[in-house]
């Protein structure tokens, strides 16, 4: 947490603000600050204010590789919205928008929080997209196994899957620290891509298939010294994402050995390369599949060579880029790509979007929210 008063954290974002903006007036809205917390405790950003400290907040993630696009985010302010149905049916517009038929566009919402004064909104998943985990009684996990533990939760509330290896699972929120609520996502809201190889038929025998909008939800947005912990954020998708992790990773959906039996590969020794075989056919299938359903996806060659012209774009103005090496580089063909070959410093700026304990987890030891979290990854 900053050692900074509020009104001090206020007087730094806006000073930014105006400058960067190349507005006037700066002195009468500190000011205004200034009484506001003298009365409330508090202040409100403006809609402007919000939209810009959004936008700062994706240009500052120390973590993420995306940030070339920081200007063209869409900013939805929907501080206004009160009840659970109005802050689900929003969240249900936010994929409708940001999926736009596929090509995706970066969408930001920010609900209602108590550091203005308000009545807090949290959403309760990971993401907004998200497929459930089940542990079977014999022990075989279905679906994601990350999944399970939240999975568990939503059972806990009422709500039953059907029990597939591609579950959505419900949306979870509160208002006001109220009840908790859990509401089924409609499937028509929701784009899947099947995926499929087009040289190995057989891919498509496994059924994955994987959401087309990344829409993170558990961070917590900071601009100003005021905290938003109900922001969900999506971009599109890196293709290590889907493949290296998602699919790929042994303590997710783990497909790599089933593939590998398929394509006739030894797996006794990983000095075989079965792992790096396989990996590759099946980044394959996922670029191939986005682009045969005309979905957005960046592959991690084009993601660095667009990280590096966010770097230089951003040195042209003056700005020193802070960014954490082992998030930034991808988990496939590292060295292949300019970004393993730099250094930047790593400092967190402020706005930023901070990692938070979810409601229904219990506290950690160390306060989650001293971390800077990438808003564009979705492991």
């Amino acid at each position: 947490m900053s050692s900074l008063s509020l009104f001090e954290q206020a007087s730094d974002f806006l000073s930014q603000y105006y400058e960067e903006t190349e507005q006037e007036g700066l002195s009468i809205r500190l000011e205004g600050v200034k009484q506001e917390i003298a009365i409330r405790g508090t202040y409100r950003l403006s809609e402007e204010e919000l939209v810009f400290g959004a936008k700062l907040a994706w240009r500052n993630s120390n973590r993420c590789m995306g940030r070339l696009f920081w200007k063209s985010l869409k900013v939805r302010d929907r501080r206004n919205l009160r009840t659970v149905e109005e802050i689900s049916a929003d969240t249900f517009t936010h994929i409708d928008y940001a999926t736009n038929g596929g090509k995706i566009r970066s969408t930001l919402t920010v609900y209602a929080s108590a550091d203005e004064g308000d009545p807090e909104v949290r959403i309760f998943n990971k993401q907004l997209l998200r497929y459930a985990g089940y542990q079977k009684s014999q022990g075989e996990l279905v679906g994601d196994p990350d999944s399970l533990p939240f999975t568990r939760y939503c059972e806990s509330l009422g709500w039953s899957g059907k029990g597939t290896p591609f579950d959505l699972l419900p949306l979870v929120l509160q208002v006001d620290k109220g009840p908790v609520h859990w509401i089924d996502i409609p499937e028509e809201k929701v784009l899947s891509v099947p995926i499929v190889h087009p040289e190995h038929p057989w891919l498509a025998e496994a059924k994955l298939q994987w959401y087309a909008v990344p829409v993170i939800s558990d961070m917590r947005l900071e601009i100003g010294g005021l905290s938003f912990p109900c922001a969900p954020f999506n971009g599109w998708y890196m293709l290590t994402e889907i493949a290296a992790r998602n699919f790929g990773d042994a303590k997710r959906y783990n497909v790599l050995p089933w593939m590998a039996k398929k394509l006739k590969l030894s797996t006794r020794n990983a000095a075989s390369l079965w792992k790096d075989k396989t990996l590759l056919l099946l980044q394959e299938a996922v670029l191939f599949s986005f682009q045969q359903q005309g979905v957005t996806l960046v592959d991690h060659h084009t993601a660095s060579e667009q990280f590096m012209e966010f770097c230089k774009r951003e040195e042209s103005k003056g700005r020193e880029v802070q960014a954490a090496w082992d998030w930034i580089v991808p988990p496939s063909s590292a060295s292949t790509l300019e970004v393993f070959h730099q250094q930047w410093k790593n400092q967190v700026l402020s706005p930023n979007f901070f990692y938070q304990t979810p409601p229904w987890q219990r506290p950690q030891k160390t306060p989650p929210e001293l971390v800077s979290k990438c808003p564009f990854s979705s492991n």
